[in-house]
């Protein structure tokens, strides 16, 4: 019976809190691109559009207003004219860069373009 009750306890392992937190807000579509646009430097909002492919303007929106509301970037208006607004990483944004690029060489390494069906 002693090995039954390792499986149960095996089974009552949770994820870290911290880990749940993270994926909560950058596992979502399009928040991963948006802050590894912003850790190279604070970008405007039609250059942000361009640089991450098939995001509407809407969900970009909501992505930075989710990522402001988390402390992660601010939003700043340049006065003009023209108007424009820029985004860049606060410090708590910013300090997800070499997060971000280990992610980055571990899916050159492990994921191979075209594996999740994705791409051009």
């Amino acid at each position: 019976m002693a090995g039954g009750r390792n499986h149960e306890n095996s089974m009552c392992k949770r994820v870290d809190g911290g880990i749940t937190r993270v994926f909560q807000l950058l596992g979502k579509r399009w928040t991963g691109p948006i802050v590894s646009v912003l850790v190279e430097q604070p970008t405007h909002f039609a250059d942000l559009r361009r640089a991450v492919p098939g995001i509407s303007e809407r969900m970009l929106s909501d992505r930075l207003t989710e990522l402001g509301a988390a402390g992660l970037l601010v939003r700043e208006v340049d006065e003009g004219p023209p108007l424009r607004v820029s985004y860049r990483l606060t410090e708590a944004g910013a300090a997800l860069g070499p997060a971000l690029r280990g992610l980055g060489e571990w899916a050159e390494k492990y994921l191979p373009e075209g594996e999740l069906g994705g791409g051009c």
